[in-house]
C-alpha cells in the first residue's frame, strides 16, 4: 500500500512554514510565473468609505489558508465522490502583493493591473486577495485584451456609484467602471440588499449596461438552479466576490457589514454550478478586514470558499479534457 508524501517526509502541519496561499510555492520574479493559478495579493483599503482595515485582508486569507495544506493526495469530498485538486495535477504559485503607495490611489491601481497582466501573459488564471472592492478596478482592465468575460458579482452593494466629490476609483465604484469597459459584456449581481450607497438611478443604469439584480431574497425564491438559469452559458466569467455578500453572523470580519445576507452554500453551490456551463477565468475575493474578525472566521471562510472554487473551476476542466 502506497504511502502519502507526509508519511515519509515532513509533516509539515499548518502552523509551521510560511503562509503563502495554501502552502503554495512563491514566485517572486513575475517573468517566470510558471502555473495554472497565480495568487495575487492587493493589501489596498484607500477606496474605503467607512471601517478601514482591509489592507489586512491578503495576510489573513493566506494564513487561514494554510488550515486547508494538509499533505494529503487532494481534497476527498465524499457528497461529491470526487477528489478536488489532486496532488500534482493543477499548479498553484503565489506571487506576492502588488505594491500599494500610500494615498496614491492611481499608481497602486497601475501596480495591480500590470501584476494582473504579468499573470495573464503568462497563461496562468489570477486570484486576487483584496483589500477593498476597488482593487476589482485594476484586476478588470488587465482583461482588456483578453476574449470578453461577463462578470459574476456576490456582494451586499451594487458598486455602481458613478462619481461623488471627484471619487470615481473607490470601494463604490468598481462594477460601473467594469460596465465601461468593452470586454465586460454583462454582470450578473447577487446578494444586493438593503440600504446601500446606490441610488436608484444607480439601479437603472446598472441595469441598462446589461446587469440582472438578485437579492439574497431572489436568490433564495429562484434557488440554484433558477439562479444558473439566468446566467449566459458558454461564456467567460470573471468572479469578483466581496465578503460582505455573506451574512454577518458567518462573515463579521469586513468594514460594512450587512445582515441577511448568504449562507455558505447558497454561494457554493451556485458556483460549483457555474463551472459546468462556461469558463471561469479569473477570481478577485475582497473586503475582508481581520481586524473585524476576532475568530478568524471570516477569514477561514474567504480561504475555503477560494480553495473550494479552484477544486470545481479544475475537476470541471480535466472532465471535459478527458
Amino acid at each position: 500500500m502506497s504511502k502519502h508524501g507526509y508519511e515519509s517526509g515532513r509533516l509539515n502541519l499548518p502552523f509551521v512554514g510560511h503562509c503563502t496561499f495554501g502552502k503554495q510555492p512563491t514566485c517572486l520574479d513575475w517573468d517566470a510565473i510558471d502555473a495554472d493559478v497565480a495568487v495575487l495579493g492587493v493589501p489596498f483599503d484607500m477606496g474605503t468609505q467607512y471601517r478601514a482595515g482591509a489592507r489586512f485582508g491578503p495576510r489573513a486569507i493566506r494564513e487561514a489558508s494554510t488550515l486547508f495544506s494538509f499533505g494529503h493526495d487532494g481534497a476527498y469530498d465524499f457528497e461529491d465522490d470526487v477528489t478536488y485538486l489532486p496532488r500534482g495535477s493543477v499548479r498553484i504559485v503565489d506571487i506576492g502583493d502588488a505594491d500599494i503607495i500610500h494615498t496614491d490611489t492611481m499608481q497602486s491601481h497601475a501596480n495591480t493591473e500590470f501584476a494582473v497582466r504579468k499573470i495573464l501573459d503568462a497563461g496562468a488564471m489570477p486570484v486576487v486577495l483584496g483589500g477593498d472592492h476597488a482593487v476589482h478596478i485594476p484586476c478588470i482592465r488587465a482583461f482588456t485584451d483578453q476574449p470578453p468575460v461577463h462578470l459574476i458579482h456576490v456582494d451586499a452593494h451594487l458598486d455602481f456609484v458613478d462619481e461623488r466629490h471627484g471619487v470615481r476609483y473607490g470601494h463604490g465604484n468598481p462594477l460601473r467602471r467594469a460596465s465601461e469597459m468593452a470586454h465586460v459584456t454583462g454582470m450578473t449581481q447577487l446578494g444586493i440588499r438593503n440600504v446601500s450607497s446606490s441610488n436608484r438611478s444607480d439601479y437603472e443604469a446598472a441595469r441598462a449596461a446589461g446587469s440582472d439584480i438578485l437579492s439574497v431574497r431572489h436568490v433564495r425564491q429562484l434557488g440554484t438552479e433558477g439562479v444558473l438559469a439566468r446566467i449566459p452559458k458558454g461564456v467567460r466569467y470573471y468572479c469578483t466576490i466581496d465578503i460582505d455578500g455573506f451574512d454577518p453572523s458567518i462573515a463579521p470580519g469586513t468594514g460594512t457589514p450587512s445582515h441577511g445576507g448568504f449562507l455558505y452554500y447558497e454561494i457554493l453551490e451556485i458556483l460549483q454550478g457555474l463551472v459546468k456551463q462556461g469558463d471561469v477565468v479569473g477570481i478577485d475575493l475582497v473586503e475582508v478586514a481581520p481586524d473585524y474578525d476576532p475568530s478568524g472566521s471570516t477569514a477561514f471562510l474567504a480561504a475555503q470558499l477560494l480553495l473550494n472554487f479552484l477544486g470545481f473551476i479544475f475537476h470541471e476542466k480535466a472532465t471535459r479534457d478527458a
